[in-house]
């Protein structure tokens, strides 16, 4: 248990996976954002104030170096080419006044760019997630079976927040900088080309560096994650567990092994900062190195007359720029491929195969009406995870339309199995099976799971109130129907008891309410479903004896008039059943009533029914 929860916690500690950036997966992505076309307008227009916000941020510095110019000679050193110069104003205040204005429009450009892509991507992203959660809850059980129920929340979770950050921000961000890229190093030939070539000597080895450097540094900050989720892993188990942590006075072994985890955690959070101190230290000397070098070139070329002082300082404000943009690249590039990969493994559950169920209410109307007669015509069965192993080896029973047929047998003879194929959970690989005759096939799944109820031994209430579970059978159920329905389940009682009656909230899966209550509620659900063919697996078998009297006085009205298959380890609750078929190693071996079974010499029934009466 610890090493498992351990794992879950470094498992969220960690970064999600990159994948490479290349043909395969850039086709992938664009299968994704074929969702953005019904709101290809508003993209398009964010992506125009993309394009003008970047262009008019160019305008800035040369407007600086225009406002610092007025205050020099026009002589003093040559400028930006007398073409572009034309188009600014040369008074002080106007130039001023201008710069002011440019930014202010640089602003509204910037509102429009951010709003638009977010509203796009908000929207497109909601429709995958819709598409992705109809795709997951739409697929066969074989699929949830190989799967853990974390990885498939963390699609819906992580990976679609990654996809989202990456069209609301990251690929903007990316085409703003690369503008501000290329723009910028045309600009600073423009102003200088020795200044130019002297910065992009230098700039990208320490940009190169940085990024290296930042790599190592994330690298300790993961492993710090780590180690405190290992410590957090401790402080969970002690306090799920602390009966037995105070029962065995352990409170200070707890502790000390705590104190030795938080302990690592101070050991490697300073070997971090012993680093990034390093790392902050070569930025700062570096970043302010190239500034004084460049300033110094400058200043020389200044005094040679080969540029002006506006020149200067234009030149430095679009260095900065470009600078800024080259050492975002890194950062921008790691999260696009993070969202490549979120991207690819969304498309892998697009991409299933899932059952012919649909999604609008309409259509889940019966269009088949199954009156009750089910058969088993030599089925074979094996799980798809576990093809190897034969599950049910040539199964056949029949139940007539309203009788009660019990399944019973030891663990693992494929009683609860015969549940998932009368529920079209799983296919057959051999055999078939029939509703009144007429093959599965023949039936729409919606058909017949609207006309099969289950009853399982361990019950799962979703955490609305009582009146959303109980109406849960039957959606569009009036109050008086799932009342009626309530208290033919023997469950009107204890429900009116509770302060909030049918508006009590029984909590995450049902955990406020007992055993006999969940199971009570479950038989209410089922009663107001009213199915024509009826699963009792295993209903009655964890719960006392006062609440399975009252449980089985509920099933016994559930029963009325509808085809029952029970599958039961108490042999006590299926004497009265028409037919009990008595299944071991995937094969009916017995079949008969309780008296009938119990005359057979040797029989398995028999020798479990002894059993039972012993114990």
């Amino acid at each position: 248990m610890a090493r498992s929860r351990l794992n879950s916690g470094n498992t969220q500690a960690e970064e999600l996976p990159k994948v490479k950036i290349n043909k395969q997966s850039i086709q992938q992505v664009i299968r994704l954002l074929s969702y953005l076309k019904p709101y290809r307008g508003k993209f398009i227009l964010g992506f125009i104030f993309l394009i003008l916000s970047s262009a008019s941020f160019f305008l800035f510095p040369l407007l600086m170096g225009r406002l610092i110019g007025t205050s020099t000679a026009p002589t003093q050193g040559s400028q930006l080419s007398k073409e572009i110069l034309d188009y600014f104003p040369t008074e002080l205040n106007t130039v001023a006044l201008t710069l002011l204005g440019v930014l202010f429009i640089q602003a509204i450009f910037s509102f429009f760019r951010i709003t638009l892509f977010v509203e796009v991507a908000e929207k497109g992203l909601a429709d995958i997630r819709r598409d992705t959660y109809f795709k997951l809850i739409t697929l066969p059980m074989n699929f949830f079976n190989q799967r853990r129920v974390g990885e498939l929340n963390s699609r819906l979770s992580a990976d679609l927040s990654q996809i989202q950050d990456a069209i609301t921000t990251t690929l903007a961000e990316m085409i703003r900088q690369t503008i501000t890229f290329i723009g910028g190093v045309i600009f600073l030939v423009l102003v200088s080309g020795k200044l130019t070539l002297m910065l992009l000597s230098v700039l990208p080895v320490f940009v190169i560096i940085a990024v290296v450097f930042g790599r190592f540094i994330r690298k300790i900050s993961r492993q710090a994650q780590d180690k405190l989720a290992e410590s957090n892993t401790i402080v969970e188990e002690t306090l799920q567990g602390i009966s037995n942590v105070k029962a065995f006075v352990n409170e200070t072994f707890e502790v000390g092994r705590y104190n030795k985890s938080i302990r690592e955690v101070v050991a490697i959070a300073m070997r971090g900062a012993k680093y990034r101190g390093i790392f902050a230290s070569f930025i700062i000397f570096c970043l302010l190195g190239t500034i004084v070098t460049v300033v110094w070139y400058g200043a020389h070329l200044v005094q040679t007359g080969e540029i002006s002082m506006a020149s200067m300082v234009t030149f430095i404000l679009l260095s900065t720029f470009v600078g800024a943009a080259m050492g975002s690249f890194p950062e921008l590039y790691a999260t696009m491929q993070k969202a490549f990969g979120a991207s690819e493994r969304v498309l892998e559950i697009l991409s299933e195969v899932n059952e012919p169920i649909s999604i609008n209410k309409n259509d889940n109307a019966v269009r088949q009406k199954i009156h009750g007669s089910l058969e088993f015509d030599n089925m074979q069965f094996s799980y798809p995870s576990r093809s190897e192993i034969s599950v049910l080896n040539g199964v056949s029973f029949k139940a007539l339309a309203g009788e009660k047929v019990a399944i019973v047998g030891p663990s693992g003879a494929g009683k609860s199995t015969i549940a998932g194929l009368i529920l079209r959970f799983y296919d057959a690989q051999g055999g078939n099976l029939l509703f009144d005759g007429r093959s599965a096939s023949e039936f729409s799944l919606t058909d017949i799971r609207n006309q099969v109820a289950i009853v399982p031994q361990d019950v799962l209430l979703f955490g609305g109130s009582i009146y959303e579970n109980i109406a849960y059978g039957k959606l569009d159920a009036s109050r008086d129907e799932v009342i009626s329905a309530a208290k033919r389940a023997n469950a009107h009682d204890f429900i009116s008891g509770f302060p909030e009656a049918y508006e009590t909230l029984v909590g995450e899966r049902g955990v406020k309410l007992s055993g006999g209550q969940r199971q009570r509620i479950a038989i209410a659900r089922a009663l107001l479903k009213d199915p024509a063919i009826l699963i009792l697996d295993e209903a009655t078998s964890s719960l006392d004896s006062e609440s399975e009297r009252l449980v089985q006085e509920a099933l016994e009205e559930l029963m009325k008039n509808r085809t029952s298959i029970i599958i039961a380890h108490r042999l006590s609750t299926i004497r009265e059943a028409d037919r009990i078929v008595v299944l071991e190693k995937g094969k009916v071996i017995e079949s008969g009533t309780h008296d009938e079974l119990l005359q057979i010499d040797q029989g398995l029934y028999r020798y479990l029914s002894g059993l039972q009466f012993e114990v």
